[in-house]
This record gives C-alpha cells, structure tokens and sequence, in this order.
C-alpha cells in the first residue's frame, strides 16, 4: 500500500498513527505543501488535489475518514473500541473534530516549531469547552480500554493546544497529558519534522 502525505498535514499525521495502530505497513510519498508549484506533483497522486491519500493496488481512498474506516476493515476492527456503543461514540466524535473546531484551526494553525503561546482564547472558548468535556470523558490514558482511531485524531489536536499554551485541567488534563505522552505521537511529530525536510 502507498500513502500519500502532505507537509503540516495533521490529516496525514492521524492517518500515519492508525497505521501504526493497525500494523499496516505503507509507503511514504511526501508532498511538500509548503513549497510553490506542489500541485503539479499532487495532482499527479491525488484525484481531489487533497491529502491524504491511499492507494492499495487499484484502489484509491480519499480522506482520513475514510481511509480510517478502510484500515479498520482490512484488520477486523483494530481501530475501533469491541462494543458497539463505544464504537459509535467513536465515530461520532470523530467526525465532530473532522467537520468542526475551526476557530481552533483558524487561530492556532498546526506547526511543529516553536509558537508563541495563545494570550486571548475568547475567540475559541466555545470549542475549548467542548473539547474540555471531550477529553473529561476518556478512559485514560486513552479514551477507551485500548488505542484506537479516535486518540489518533484527538492526540494532533492536544499537540496543537499545548503547543499554544492551551492546558486542560483535571480528568481532562490527565487525558491530553497522556496523548502528549504517548509513543505513537510523538513519533508521529517526529516524522512530520522530517517530511518538512524533503
């Protein structure tokens, strides 16, 4: 399988940690999206000009979501919580950090260098509130009994907050404390730090 990434993609950076989590091994083709004339390369590898992108022989899938879900059926589920209603919560509240949170986005753009920390949140206290009840409700250290797709996707988004100063507190806190420290992520950031490279 072939997995095609972008640069400062947090998109790719979740997708490339379910991988991990399923043990699905894929090749790396990076997209440098922060150089000029990348859509000439992307539009090669991508039929929407978007990342990421995977491709298991003929088959192409667009979108985290759903290369997520394809991953979790090539491996009986290795993304999602056994019970039911956890897995719907799962996919609920993913597809709430996919579609939503974009004053978040807007005003603390994903960066794995040094930012200045965030002094005035008014204008994310909304989604920082639910964020915060988000996190409250996790199992911890992950938000059910095993890794899952959902700590892929909300462990970027607690890297992105800490990174402007944006800690939790209490359950919460332990929670996003966890993510922080969590293997996957960070070598997750690490490789982020080297597709910067390329």
């Amino acid at each position: 399988m072939k997995l095609i990434v972008g640069t400062a993609s947090t998109w790719s950076l979740r997708v490339w940690i379910c991988c991990q989590i399923a043990a699905i091994k894929v090749d790396l083709v990076v997209v440098p999206l922060q150089q000029q004339g990348y859509q000439s390369q992307l539009a090669k590898l991508s039929s929407t000009m978007l990342v990421p992108v995977l491709y298991d022989g003929d088959i192409e899938i667009n979108d985290s979501l759903a290369i997520t879900e394809y991953l979790n059926e090539l491996t009986d589920g290795a993304l999602y919580p056994e019970v039911q209603a956890d897995r719907a919560k799962a996919r609920s509240l993913i597809a709430e950090l996919h579609s939503g949170f974009l004053n978040i986005r807007q005003n603390c753009p994903f960066s794995t260098r040094p930012v200045a920390p965030i002094t005035d949140t008014a204008a994310i206290a909304a989604e920082l509130a639910r964020l915060h009840d988000i996190f409250t409700n996790a199992a911890t250290p992950f938000m059910f009994d095993t890794p899952g797709a959902i700590d892929a996707f909300y462990s970027v988004m607690a890297y992105r907050l800490n990174a402007y100063g944006i800690h939790f507190d209490g359950d919460a806190g332990r929670y996003q404390q966890a993510l922080l420290a969590w293997p996957l992520l960070n070598d997750a950031i690490a490789h982020a730090e080297q597709w910067q490279q390329t």
